[in-house]
């Protein structure tokens, strides 16, 4: 027994030496250590042996495998030094080469959802309609059913130009883009469908508001629309834009001065990882405001309201671009943060198509 453990031991040393590759010393540990090896071999006849036996066999065979597992440890440990300088040797860089860098430019995610709407929407039939930024008094709150006297005025914290006597209408940095649909009802003959995006004024400033901000909004005039059009359009833009079939909608009765009746739409979400990612039910989180255009505002515009019905809808470009890219403050979308656009920007190539997807 005593001749044999030697034997063994010389033989499986000599052989862990002369390893030539890491499947090699895999080999061994197998043939050595393995649950049918030679060594765990010796190791199973240690219950078989007497009290006497046992103390003398014992240390040899456990000092027998010991010898081999540092042995092949160190043979490893050795030849993947050996790999990774024939690797290092190998992967040399030429320093005389220019350096291809990327363009230093990212498209503004803002931007990407704005092409990313205008493509959805296009696929519906809509166009898109865009209006000046510096509106007059008419176009941005009469028209729309918010006359001088009328309280919702308050909901707006309005960017007024000084008068310059004339007496012609005041000037405003627009709050809403809803006077591009003024706009459009006056100078176009229905049917109508726009969407109209573009920035908007507000004095108020925090995590989820900034003073300039970007809105889209959305215009259909027609015969015989139905708040059941207004739903569907909604359901089918957000399910492309979130890219997810999973979309659920919640109209809730709200109050907007230019439409009756008005609903909030909220959307389901469920919480994943700690946050919350749009699709499901597992709560709701509003993202639209919409309802049936005012009779009053057709009116406005020349129409007939009793030939002529329309739905109107708006939302925030930041905050659906935070819901979908996973952004937490709104305040840094115009830091102009190199390295936030660098990390939440897009290639000028990632031009949004519905095959490939908005996103994608």
């Amino acid at each position: 027994m005593s001749t044999d453990l030697d034997q063994l031991r010389t033989d499986l040393l000599g052989a862990i030496d002369a390893a030539t590759g890491l499947d090699a010393i895999e080999a061994l540990r197998v043939h050595a250590l393995g649950k049918a090896g030679a060594v765990t071999g010796l190791l199973k006849t240690l219950g078989a042996m007497s009290p006497e036996e046992r103390q003398i066999q014992g240390p040899r065979i456990h000092g027998l495998r010991e010898a081999v597992t540092n042995a092949l440890a160190e043979r490893k440990d050795v030849l993947e030094r050996k790999a990774l300088d024939a690797r290092l040797a190998s992967e040399t860089l030429d320093m005389t080469l220019p350096v291809d860098l990327q363009p230093p430019g990212t498209v503004h995610p803002v931007s990407q959802v704005m092409d990313e709407l205008a493509e959805i929407f296009a696929d519906l039939g809509f166009a898109v309609a865009t209006g000046p930024e510096i509106e007059d008094d008419w176009h941005n709150f009469t028209a729309l059913n918010i006359p001088e006297s009328h309280p919702a005025r308050a909901m707006h914290d309005t960017f007024y130009f000084p008068e310059d006597g004339s007496g012609e209408r005041k000037m405003l940095l627009r709050t809403h883009t809803s006077p591009v649909q003024i706009r459009t009802m006056v100078t176009q003959k229905p049917p109508i469908r726009i969407i109209a995006p573009g920035r908007t004024y507000r004095s108020d400033s925090d995590a989820t508001h900034t003073p300039m901000f970007h809105q889209v909004e959305g215009l259909v005039i027609d015969k015989g629309i139905t708040l059941g059009h207004l739903k569907w359009t909604l359901e089918t833009f957000l399910k492309a834009f979130f890219e997810r079939d999973d979309i659920e909608l919640r109209l809730r009765p709200s109050y907007f001065p230019f439409t009756e009746p008005s609903a909030e739409v909220d959307v389901g979400y469920t919480i994943q990882n700690g946050k919350r990612v749009i699709g499901g039910s597992g709560g709701w989180m509003e993202v639209l405001g919409s309802g049936m255009v005012h009779p009053k505002v057709i009116a406005a515009c020349g129409l007939d309201p009793d030939e002529w019905q329309g739905f109107a809808f708006g939302c925030g470009i930041d905050r659906l671009a935070m819901l979908k890219y996973g952004m937490d403050d709104l305040r840094a979308f115009f830091d102009g943060d190199i390295r936030w656009l660098r990390h939440y920007g897009f290639s000028a190539l990632d031009v949004p198509t519905l095959s490939g997807g908005v996103g994608a």
